[in-house]
């Protein structure tokens, strides 16, 4: 089979952790990887390759932790903007066989019981090579209203029902045959596509004129941007579930969890005999039901119950448990009190390594900034700030104009103002260098690129 991952959404239930920049699926949730990384390591025995579906801005973050678990065998399709689920499932199909399967996931999903996804990825692929669009419906372990629901009967489905009212959730619980729409689906990618032709044209032919258009870079597809606009924007469920009478449903016990909320999380965590979930180890006295998600400052609760606390370096949100989805509603002002607080994080990770924003006032800002081995940040000027760099640990060659310069532990340099200039690290370990920018506009976007290992002059 072939994986197509789905990794689009900016995960805005899981404000403060989750960013637009870097949404939950790169997120360590649950144990050592993030959701990303452990969908592909859950796939990667069982497909033959994975496509991943992303756009642009996430493209080098995906590519670094591909590399950092060691998987292999994978492509990409960047999509300048998202246009929902049946765009970007379509647009992968254009790039395979018409004769393959595939199994589509979303990268930001848990999954406890590995063993029972394979076995039910193995019925999947049965019911696909017959010819049948197959849905994946989870056995519902209580009364959802926060997940769509499938109706059926055995194998076939019989309808696909929006998100209900806890009271209706409660009857689809007690009728035993609804279950929990997971997103996930297998097919031929022959029937996929002749289904999509019937209820979708205009998503088909769309996608089609903009793959034709489309630009190939080593595993890269880029779809330009004029095109991508022209696709109709749709979920899978609504352009081609809903609609064909070609579906039949795996009905998946799998310990299975999308992850959408932070009470999702405490379900999943491990929580001590006061019922606590605190993967920090901070003080929890005579405090009952809590998850507690810390940055690394200690944080002591006293008689504290059925609380969700989520502490970032630059953000905190406190809420009682069982609401904490309203994070959605406050978003809008979040923005608009403080820009960027819902698209970055203080630490930003770019290909060459990341940055981390120390402090900042109204004419300076200071960050730390981590050069990977082998790796250098583009030939670039700014046209409102100077910069000054110092060495804490590495080597870094600077060129400054037409000079190359060689900088160790505590040696610094200076950067004026429209300074052609660039860092790199040509050494085997991390080059860590404290950044001191001062000037009237100190936003990344003050930035004029003249040569970039990464392509980004371009789109990227």
């Amino acid at each position: 089979m072939i994986n197509i991952l789905l990794c689009g959404g900016s995960g805005t239930r899981l404000w403060p952790i989750s960013r637009e920049l870097y949404p939950k699926q790169f997120c360590n949730l649950i144990g050592e990887h993030s959701l990303f990384q452990e969908t592909l390591l859950r796939n990667t025995g069982l497909c033959k390759k994975s496509i991943i579906v992303t756009n642009y801005e996430h493209y080098f973050l995906s590519k670094s932790q591909i590399e950092s678990i060691h998987i292999a065998n994978t492509e990409f399709i960047l999509e300048p903007i998202g246009r929902n689920t049946a765009p970007a499932i379509v647009l992968a199909c254009l790039a395979l066989e018409e004769e393959d399967i595939v199994v589509v996931t979303p990268s930001d999903h848990y999954i406890g019981d590995v063993e029972q996804y394979e076995n039910f990825l193995k019925e999947a692929r049965i019911l696909a090579e017959a010819g049948h669009l197959v849905t994946f419906g989870i056995k519902p372990a209580y009364p959802e209203a926060g997940y769509g629901y499938i109706e059926a009967d055995g194998e076939n489905v019989l309808s696909f029902r929006e998100k209900p009212s806890e009271t209706v959730a409660k009857e689809y619980l007690e009728s035993g045959n609804y279950f929990w729409n997971s997103g996930m689906f297998a097919f031929q990618v022959k029937t996929l596509l002749s289904e999509i032709g019937q209820y979708a044209e205009d998503i088909l032919s769309a996608s089609r004129e903009a793959f034709t258009h489309r630009e190939i870079i080593e595993n890269i597809i880029k779809i330009p941007l004029a095109f991508m606009e022209k696709i109709p924007r749709n979920s899978i469920d609504y352009a081609v579930m809903e609609k064909s009478k070609n579906i039949k449903m795996i009905a998946a016990d799998m310990d299975w969890s999308d992850l959408g909320s932070f009470e999702a999380i405490y379900e999943q965590s491990e929580r001590d005999k006061n019922g606590n979930a605190d993967q920090q180890d901070n003080i929890l006295l005579e405090s009952h039901n809590n998850f507690v998600l810390s940055s690394g400052k200690p944080i002591t609760l006293i008689g504290a119950e059925d609380l969700i606390i989520v502490d970032t370096s630059d953000a905190l949100l406190i809420s009682k448990k069982g609401v904490s989805q309203k994070i959605r509603d406050a978003i809008p002002e979040l923005e608009h009190k403080q820009p960027g607080i819902t698209r970055i994080h203080q630490t930003v990770y770019r290909p060459w390594g990341s940055y981390t924003v120390l402090d900042e006032s109204l004419r300076y800002k200071l960050k730390r900034i981590l050069v990977k081995p082998g790796h250098s940040l583009s030939l670039q000027k700014h046209y409102h700030r100077s910069e000054h760099w110092t060495v804490v640990s590495g080597t870094a060659i600077i060129t400054l104009s037409d000079k190359e310069i060689t900088l160790c532990s505590n040696e610094s340099v200076y950067i004026p103002i429209g300074e052609k200039h660039r860092l790199g690290n040509p050494g085997k370990i991390d080059l860590i260098i404290i950044e001191t920018s001062v000037g009237d506009y100190l936003d990344e976007d003050d930035i004029v690129r003249y040569e970039d290992t990464y392509g980004r002059i371009s789109e990227l």
